[in-house]
């Protein structure tokens, strides 16, 4: 079994800058930059399967930012749902002391 070498400061600090990046888009650049991300994955797998190209690191690395792209997206729904959710409890908290 072999052992990934692990990864330098930097390549770590490239990776949260690119999640930085990803946080401050917007919610409908977001969706395109998740579309657009797919597509790529799409065709590279399309050319992977014929022989035409064999890029591997690449597939894990459009994996992987699709992945972060649906996290950032689904935390901004949890937390936009999470604010609603708030606000009917405590009106249903104001109905009870009203009796």
């Amino acid at each position: 079994m072999r052992c990934r070498p692990r990864k330098g400061r930097m390549e770590r600090r490239r990776e949260t800058m690119e999640l930085e990046k990803i946080r401050n888009l917007s919610d409908a650049e977001l969706a395109h930059q998740e579309k657009t991300t797919a597509e790529q994955l799409f065709r590279l797998r399309f050319q992977v399967s014929l022989g035409q190209n064999d890029g591997v690191k690449k597939l894990r690395q459009l994996r992987k930012e699709i992945a972060q792209i649906k996290t950032v997206a689904r935390e901004r729904e949890l937390a936009i749902r999470g604010a609603q959710k708030e606000g009917a409890a405590e009106a249903g908290a104001g109905k009870g002391a009203r009796k």
